[in-house]
């Protein structure tokens, strides 16, 4: 079926009785900030997530979210959970444990289909689906994943106490992770590519006061060595072009990450790193009707209070559409 009796079919297949009003696709900050907001106001709304707590559930301790001196990442996520439980009510629906894998849009709106099999057709879309690891792309990194090389601290952490191991990333997520594993890691090195730090100062300086950390500044990674497990990492001095060798037993690997997007391509504009564009002012995509908030987007900062942030002043401005529809 073609033309216009095909444009036609997916429209009435869209709007069905059970089409709400906005569909959010997402449980972080910034979709989990969304879905209290659209609960505020009353807009009949599908949070649509794998998990709630997004990419900081993995994290132990989380020093810079708003109103919470330190909170782990469980902690919060189960605060995201309770208020959003508190406030749904009949407004807001939660399908949680669902996989968002398309996202496809008609004149009457746009349908969010998931791995499971299931629909969820809505006039508005807000996609707050977050990011994704980036996996250390070199010799050795994936035959020894899980064998040593981690992406998770929090996870895999306790596993190397009293052992020699390496962080990879020179961000806030690198020097975390640093700190992390120094409470019970016998050293941490940390190499990063770029002579200057992302990082917050504080957090930097708080590392490397402790004595058992090392950094490395402008080295390039080039491959994992080991035998069942990891015992070794070779990395490049960019200053002088020599091979070094580092002695580790574990990796743990902080190189930044992929925004979750695939499922949106066709739909809105990306940029070339994957990233959702947006009005900054407002959240909007390049497609009517469509919104996006938190680290899918090419938003420059990308923080839990930031995200929520987004997410909020998306919810403001699809109200308002809405209501005009």
């Amino acid at each position: 079926m073609g033309g216009y009796s095909g444009i036609l079919a997916a429209a009435q297949k869209i709007a069905s009785p059970h089409m709400s009003d906005l569909i959010i696709i997402g449980g972080g900050p910034a979709g989990v900030a969304g879905a209290v907001y659209a609960a505020r106001k009353r807009l009949k709304t599908v949070l649509v997530a794998e998990e709630i707590g997004g990419q900081s559930v993995v994290s132990s301790g989380i020093e810079n979210w708003i109103g919470a001196r330190e909170i782990s990442g469980s902690d919060l996520a189960k605060a995201f959970r309770a208020h959003l439980d508190a406030v749904r009510g009949d407004a807001v629906t939660l399908a949680i444990g669902e996989k968002a894998v398309a996202l496809e849009k008609s004149m009457e709106g746009f349908l969010v289909k998931t791995k499971a099999g299931r629909e969820f057709p809505a006039r508005a879309v807000l996609i707050a689906s977050g990011a994704g690891r980036r996996k250390l792309d070199v010799p050795g990194a994936e035959k020894f994943e899980n064998k040593g090389v981690t992406y998770c601290a929090s996870c895999d952490g306790p596993l190397f106490a009293d052992n020699d191991v390496a962080v990879v990333g020179g961000g806030n997520a690198g020097f975390e992770t640093a700190l992390q594993l120094l409470a019970y890691a016998k050293s941490v090195t940390l190499i990063h590519r770029h002579k200057e730090f992302k990082a917050d100062p504080v957090t930097v300086e708080k590392a490397r006061a402790h004595p058992n950390m090392r950094v490395i500044t402008h080295a390039e990674p080039t491959e994992v060595t080991g035998e069942q497990f990891v015992n070794g990492l070779a990395y490049k001095d960019k200053d002088t072009g020599e091979v070094k060798n580092l002695v580790v037993s574990g990796i743990f690997v902080e190189a930044g990450v992929i925004p979750n997007t695939d499922f949106a391509e066709g739909v809105v504009e990306r940029d070339t790193l994957g990233r959702i564009r947006t009005d900054a002012r407002n959240q909007r995509t390049s497609a009517e009707g469509a919104w996006a908030a938190g680290d899918c987007t090419d938003e420059l900062y990308h923080q839990n209070n930031i995200a929520a942030g987004d997410g909020v002043k998306a919810l403001e401005d699809i109200y308002l559409w809405v209501k005009k529809q």
